[in-house]
C-alpha cells in the first residue's frame, strides 16, 4: 500500500490534544470517598451479630444496613411506627419465624399483605405446606384450583363483609377461631393474637382464590378497602417512624403512596421517617415510591437492599433483636 505523504497532498494533520501541559496535585490533596477506617473489620467464628454488624466496611450498603437498624430501634424506643409491607415470596422462603418473632419483640406496628400473601400464610396454617408448581397445574386448569384454599378464604371474605370488618383482621381471627393444626405459624394468626393490625391489599384477578366458584368481588372490594383505610390511618402517624417493603415490586409500593398522599392531603405532618426497600432485584416502582418520592422534600432517609429474602430478613431481624 502506497504511503500519503501529507505534504504532497497539502492535508493537514488534526489536531492533538496536549497532556504534557496537565496539571497533576499530590495525593493527600484529594478528597476521598473511601478510607481504610471505614473498612471491614475480620471476626473470628465466636463473634456475636453485633460485633458482626459492627464489623462490616462503613461503605455502600452496610452503612445503610447500620443507619436502618438504627432507625428501627429509634422508632420503638420512641414509640413510633414501625411498618412492614411484605410479598408473598417473604412467606415462601420460610419467613413467618423471624416476623412473627419481630411482632412479639415489639418490631412491627402492622404487617400490609398482598393477595397472594394471605393464600399462603392460610395454606400454612391450614396444612403446614403452600406453593405448587404453576407450570404444571397450566398445562390441565388444575392451577389454583384447591378446594380448602379457596373455601376458606373466600367465604371469611364474605363473613367480614357482611361484619363489616377489614379483610385481614377478620382471616387472622378466623385461623385463630378454626381447627387449623399450624396456625401458630401464621403471621395473621400472631397478629390478631397480639393485636397488631393486618392489612390486605387485592387487586382482582390476579390470586387463585378468584378463580373459584364462591368469590364474591363486592366483598372482596368492600374488606380490601376497609384495610386501605386502616393503612392509611397508621401511616398518618408515620412522623419519625420507619417504613419497610420487603419483595412487593409494584401493589404495596403503590398503596403506600397513596395512604401517604391521602394522609398529607388532610394536613397530617409526615416527614422525618426512613424508608427502606428488600428485594432480588431494584425495581422502578419501590424506588420512587418508596425510597426516593416520600422522603424526598419532608426529610428522612430511603434505602435499597438487593438480595435473597432468606438471608437479608434474618439478618436485619438478628441485628435488632
Amino acid at each position: 500500500m502506497k504511503k500519503i505523504n501529507n505534504k504532497s497532498k497539502n492535508i493537514k494533520a488534526f489536531e492533538s490534544f496536549d497532556p504534557t501541559k496537565n496539571k497533576t496535585f499530590g495525593l493527600s490533596k484529594r478528597k476521598h470517598k473511601v478510607s481504610f477506617e471505614s473498612f471491614a473489620k475480620p471476626s473470628n467464628h465466636s463473634t456475636s451479630i453485633e460485633k458482626f454488624i459492627s464489623s462490616l466496611p462503613d461503605i455502600l450498603a452496610a452503612k445503610d444496613l447500620r443507619k436502618l437498624i438504627s432507625s428501627i430501634r429509634n422508632s420503638k424506643q420512641k414509640n413510633k411506627p414501625i411498618v412492614w409491607a411484605i410479598g408473598a415470596h417473604v412467606i415462601k422462603t420460610g419467613l413467618n419465624p423471624i416476623l412473627i418473632k419481630l411482632m412479639n419483640e415489639g418490631y412491627v406496628d402492622l404487617i400490609a399483605f398482598n393477595g397472594a400473601g394471605i393464600i399462603h400464610d392460610t395454606e400454612i396454617a391450614l396444612v403446614g405446606e403452600s406453593s405448587e408448581e404453576v407450570s404444571d397445574g397450566i398445562k390441565d386448569g388444575t392451577f389454583g384450583m384447591v378446594k380448602e384454599t379457596g373455601e376458606f378464604i373466600n367465604e371469611s371474605i364474605k363473613e367480614a363483609s357482611q361484619n363489616d370488618i377489614g379483610l385481614g383482621e377478620f382471616l387472622g381471627k378466623k385461623i385463630i377461631e378454626s381447627n387449623c393444626p399450624y396456625k401458630s405459624k401464621s403471621i395473621l394468626a400472631n397478629c390478631s393474637k397480639l393485636g397488631i393490625p393486618v392489612t390486605v391489599h387485592v387487586s382482582i384477578g390476579t390470586d387463585i382464590i378468584h378463580m373459584h366458584p364462591n368469590a364474591d368481588g363486592a366483598a372482596i372490594g368492600k374488606t380490601s378497602m376497609k384495610d386501605f383505610m386502616i393503612f392509611s390511618k397508621m401511616i398518618s402517624k408515620m412522623n419519625g417512624g420507619v417504613f419497610l417493603n420487603v419483595g412487593s415490586a409494584v401493589m404495596l409500593p403503590e398503596v403506600f403512596l397513596k395512604a401517604i398522599t391521602m394522609a398529607r392531603n388532610q394536613g397530617f405532618n409526615i416527614g422525618n421517617f426512613d424508608t427502606a426497600t428488600f428485594d432480588f432485584n431494584q425495581h422502578y416502582r419501590p424506588m420512587q415510591n418508596v425510597v426516593k418520592r416520600p422522603t424526598l422534600t419532608l426529610g428522612g432517609n430511603g434505602y435499597y437492599f438487593i438480595g435473597h429474602h432468606e438471608i437479608m430478613i434474618p439478618l436485619l431481624a438478628s441485628a435488632l433483636l
